[in-house]
This record gives structure tokens, C-alpha cells and sequence, in this order.
């Protein structure tokens, strides 16, 4: 429903039917929740208590307007994945491709459709309370940031600059290319070393000469023949 005096969009979420306990009786009334947005980015929500439904929607209406917040969106959709969180529910909102639609219901539904999300995935976990559902998602919404915001946040560039203008990095280039520094390491590996022979090869190497001893001459004796 668009009221035509704010040009706001109005989605009643849910209507309640509440008792009272008293000592005479019950006390009867309806509770509403309602969400209301602008389209362009700007949704609230609230609630209303009354005897009768209408005054219920119409506390409800009121609330929502004076308690909107702005929505950051990229593209129509939402900047990144989120999620949010309010008693039992989680919600879960997820960025989607241009042509997806709002693939959402009840409560949070509403609350894309009257924010001017276009694309997005979402996803309800735990309890389906419409009340928390609505709470959960704004709580979403809440925790959304821009690549803008992000970078005011951290003093940085998405690139990993800095935010403010950085002057161009100097490099310090030599004139001239400085000699060749050979280490100590270098040094006893250039020069071989010279050749170290053991004890024991020495003492093949240098065999000594055989000693022949000088055989005896052979004494004939030669007897008288008689």
C-alpha cells in the first residue's frame, strides 16, 4: 500500500490478536507490525498496539516512519553477504545477479521490497516469528558497509593504498654497479687445493730396493784319484 501523502510504501507484516488477563475478564486488542520505505533506499519498521485493528496500523505506521535508516545497495542488490540476528531468528542475506528478483518472504520481503532492493538471496533460519524475522533484517541491513565506508574505516584502498593521494614510490638506482665482492667461502672454493698425500701412500709410493744377498760360490772339492 502507497499512502499517497508521504509517497512511502506501507506493507502491514502482521496482525495480532492479543488478550489481557484481568481480574474481571480479558481485555482484547490487536497488535500490528508494519514496514515502510521510500524505495530509494530508505525503510523502517514498527508497531502498533490498539482496541481496533485500523488505530493498530496506523501507531505502527507512524513508528515506522520516524525510525527509518538508509540502506546501502551496489547495483540494486545489497553490497556483500550478512547476517542477522534477533532472539531465535537468523536471516541471511546474500548479493545476486541483475534479473534474480527478491527471493524472499514474509517479513523480510516486505522489508526489500520497500527498501528498492531489486536482487537478493535471503534465507530464514530458526524461529519464523514475524516479529523477530523483521528485527533480524534490520539487523542485517544494519551491518551492511560500501567499499566506500570500508575504506574510510581501515585508511585503505580496496587496491591496498592508502586513501589519501600517495606520492610515488622513489627507487634508489646506483650510478654505477659496484665491484664484485668475492667472499672468504668464494675464495677457498676458487682456489684448489694442492694435493696432500696420505702417510700411508707415501709409504707405497717409496718402496725400497730389494736387497739380494750374494749367493755363496760353491767349493768343489775334488778328491786325488789313486
Amino acid at each position: 500500500m502507497i499512502n499517497r501523502e508521504t509517497e512511502q510504501a506501507e506493507t502491514v507484516v502482521h496482525i495480532n490478536r492479543v488478550a489481557k488477563v484481568v481480574k474481571g475478564g480479558k481485555n482484547f486488542s490487536f497488535s500490528a507490525v508494519v514496514v515502510t520505505g521510500d524505495g530509494e533506499g530508505k525503510v523502517g519498521y514498527g508497531t502498533g498496539k490498539a482496541r481496533e485493528v485500523p488505530p493498530a496500523i496506523q501507531k505502527a505506521s507512524e513508528r515506522a516512519k520516524r525510525f527509518m535508516v538508509r540502506v546501502p545497495m551496489v547495483g540494486g542488490t545489497v553490497p556483500h553477504l550478512v547476517w542477522g540476528r534477533w532472539g531465535g531468528t537468523r536471516v541471511l542475506l546474500r548479493p545476486a545477479s541483475p534479473g534474480t528478483g527478491v527471493i524472499a518472504g514474509g517479513g523480510v520481503r516486505a522489508v526489500m521490497e520497500s527498501a528498492g532492493i531489486q536482487d537478493v538471496l535471503t534465507k530464514i533460519v530458526g524461529s519464523r516469528n514475524p516479529f523477530n524475522v523483521v528485527r533480524a533484517t534490520f539487523d542485517a541491513l544494519g551491518q551492511l558497509m560500501t567499499a566506500e565506508q570500508v575504506q574510510r574505516l581501515r585508511g585503505v584502498e580496496i587496491g591496498g593504498g592508502s586513501v589519501e593521494a600517495a606520492s610515488p614510490a622513489v627507487v634508489a638506482v646506483p650510478a654505477e654497479a659496484p665491484a664484485e665482492v668475492v667472499t672468504p667461502v668464494e675464495e677457498a672454493v676458487a682456489e684448489e687445493p694442492k694435493e696432500v698425500k696420505a702417510p700411508v701412500e707415501e709409504a707405497v709410493a717409496e718402496e725400497p730396493a730389494a736387497e739380494v744377498a750374494d749367493a755363496p760360490e760353491e767349493t768343489v772339492e775334488r778328491g786325488d784319484s789313486s
